[in-house]
């Protein structure tokens, strides 16, 4: 794979991919949708908790315990402060749980997130690199890339919403669809472009990834617990925490700082947080199914 190619992806195909997912989010909201957040505040407030305040802390300390290098911790550190994605709603509508809450999740944490991920981007890359060579990074250029590739298409496709329902509706049957084949070929062209990368780091970094990813989710169900929620809500909340945004991170790790070294743990993070989202449904699922037959019983 030549290093054109590899340039051309980076520069052009990861950026539309990401603004091709905020946009088919955008086109699917409606000002009333956000009624969700006076409709069930503890279990917003639980999710934005677990992924905007617990994840962050939780990723260092992973990398802290697995004694990752440098550039693996802070892609797993990148990994965690990206905000939920639209796998985490599709996964949500297929395990029939609280798709709205998913939804509002998702959105407030890709709008904050724009704030939030330069400068705790900027302090990992000074933490994780000390005295070596730090990627250059420039916070308010990156809000603004940020802005332009997540903030400006969920405005843009809520207004095309708001003004044509009826085309909105007809693009998002299948920009949607086409969001999670962009997901899927951006993780894909992160293992091929790096494979080489991806196979020498895998038992380091994969067991680090795996580690963030189901402890995640388990604080996702801890806080639903703690909130009483209900099981939809509680799997939302938990799917929410577990499933980010992996092209945003392959965004900032390939587009915006240049490495492909810092896409390694995203990379494999992107293919084990989708394995173990489909183990909790499933899970979930059959205690549910137990429960219910005791109840039945009884």
């Amino acid at each position: 794979m030549s290093e054109e190619f590899i340039a051309l992806i980076n520069r052009v195909v990861v950026p539309i991919g990401l603004v091709a997912i905020m946009l088919s989010m955008g086109l699917s909201l409606k000002p009333r949708d956000f009624a969700e957040v006076a409709r069930n505040p503890r279990a917003v407030s639980g999710g934005l908790l677990g992924q905007l305040v617990l994840l962050p802390p939780l990723a260092v300390l992973v990398a802290w315990a697995f004694r990752l290098p440098p550039a693996m911790a802070t892609g797993l550190f990148i990994l965690a402060i990206c905000p939920g994605g639209i796998t985490s709603n599709a996964i949500t509508y297929a395990a029939k749980a609280n798709v709205a809450l998913a939804v509002v999740l998702t959105t407030l944490s890709s709008l904050i997130t724009v704030f939030t991920i330069p400068p705790l981007l900027n302090w990992a890359l000074g933490h994780y690199f000390g005295g070596g060579e730090v990627p250059p990074l420039s916070v308010p250029k990156t809000m603004l890339q940020l802005a332009q590739m997540t903030l400006a298409p969920i405005l843009t496709g809520m207004l095309v919403r708001w003004l044509w329902p009826g085309a909105a509706a007809r693009m998002t049957v299948w920009l949607r669809p086409a969001s999670l084949i962009v997901l899927v070929a951006v993780i894909a062209f992160a293992v091929l472009a790096s494979i080489g990368l991806v196979i020498d780091n895998l038992l380091r970094a994969g067991p680090a990834a795996y580690v963030l990813n189901a402890t995640s989710m388990a604080i996702g169900l801890g806080i639903a617990w703690l909130l009483r929620l209900d099981r939809n809500d509680s799997l939302t909340v938990a799917i929410e925490v577990g499933i980010h945004n992996a092209t945003m991170a392959t965004f900032l790790s390939l587009s915006v700082l240049k490495s492909m070294s810092l896409a390694i743990t995203p990379t494999i993070y992107g293919v084990i947080m989708i394995a173990n989202a489909g183990l909790l449904v499933r899970w979930l699922r059959r205690r549910g199914a137990v429960m219910a037959a005791a109840r039945a019983v009884a």
